[in-house]
């Protein structure tokens, strides 16, 4: 008899196998961590236009590289280049805050001065009661801090303008990894389902699941951020407002925060505006603030991510702002993903529970 035939052997083959497969996956894990980033955005641009792909695809006579290649020339036309021209115009714009701030051109402080002029009795005794009533010492703080901002923002933003060899190699891994994807992707997906131990239908279920939130977090997120980040910042241009598109993009980064999001930039200017007696541009700026940009996120991200994700809005806004405490910028797309998927296995568990297979 064969030693390899024994039940014994191969059942304790089998339970070295398992721990085996979890050291060499944590390893993998380990290595690609540094990337993990870049890995997520090649596989959510391939999630995302597979149904481009796809419809080429056809039209191709199902050759699957031409197709492939096609798809991801959209995706630098669409994608890549209007985030490149974008960054490449705020880097110029930051830097020029920056030197401006440098040169004394751009003094905050007379800024500074007249709304600490402005506020009421009341208040100034309120910060007088804190020790925060010395505008001298106040405007050095609040100088210091923007220089320190505007600095970090033109050193930032210019970096990435000038096609630095990591964003490149970003950039390049992203694309590159979601060539692959797209048009191997149903194949890649076949061996994940066949590799996940779990019945067909949950396999089904968790699949459409994950697809579905990243899918509807991705586009209503970016789209809603874009949008009322366009909005703020066509208010502050046409109410004179210095550095617009630096305001814009930073509304539209905050705008991924879902209920608080670009009230955190138009607010402050709104007061800026009351208490230095410009009444009609801080009631315009109100009015646009609520009614236009406050609106879009009010109709449009329940609609693009709370429906398709079928997640409760304050679930989404949670795990919105914990997976970007958590993982910074990529966390609005891993938080509700997680979230997802945490539900989606829970109602698996309980359902198998109560009902559980013959």
């Amino acid at each position: 008899m064969n030693p390899s035939d024994n039940p014994v052997s191969a059942s304790f083959k089998n339970q070295a196998l398992l721990p085996l497969m979890v050291a060499v996956s944590i390893a993998l894990g380990w290595i690609l961590l540094p990337f993990y980033g870049t890995i997520m955005w090649g596989a959510i641009i391939a999630l995302l236009f597979t149904p481009v792909y796809r419809r080429l695809l056809a039209r191709l006579k199902w050759r699957r590289t031409p197709a492939a290649l096609l798809t991801l020339l959209l995706v630098l036309l669409l994608l890549i280049l209007p985030f490149a021209l974008l960054t490449a115009a705020l880097a110029r714009e930051a830097a020029l805050v920056y030197q401006h701030l440098q040169s004394g051109e751009l003094n905050p402080s007379l800024y500074f001065q007249g709304l600490f002029d402005a506020l009421p009795d009341w208040l100034t005794a309120l910060l007088d009661s804190f020790g925060l009533v010395n505008f001298a010492a106040l405007q050095r703080r609040l100088i210091a801090a923007l220089a320190q901002g505007s600095q970090f923002l033109a050193t930032q933003a210019m970096g990435i303008g000038q096609i630095t060899f990591e964003f490149v190699t970003s950039l390049f891994i992203t694309l590159y990894l979601a060539f692959f994807l797209i048009r191997d992707g149903d194949s890649v997906a076949r061996a994940l389902r066949h590799a996940v131990p779990l019945a067909p239908e949950h396999k089904k279920e968790l699949i459409s699941k994950f697809t579905t939130v990243i899918r509807a977090t991705v586009k209503g997120n970016l789209l809603v951020a874009v949008i009322q980040g366009a909005l703020g910042g066509i208010a502050f241009w046409f109410l004179g407002v210095g550095g617009a598109l630096l305001w814009a993009v930073l509304m539209a980064f905050l705008s991924l925060l879902p209920a608080v999001g670009a009230g955190l930039v138009w607010l402050p200017v709104a007061i800026y505006f009351f208490v230095t007696g410009a009444i009609w541009q801080g009631v315009a700026l109100c009015a646009w603030g609520v009614l236009v940009i406050g609106l879009i996120d009010n109709l449009l991200r329940p609609i693009l991510v709370g429906k398709d994700t079928r997640m409760p809005d304050y679930v989404v806004m949670i795990t919105t702002l914990g997976g970007m405490v958590v993982f910074g910028i990529n966390g609005f797309v891993i938080g509700p993903a997680i979230a997802a998927m945490f539900i989606a296995v829970w109602d698996i568990y309980v359902t198998t529970r109560i009902d559980p297979a013959p």
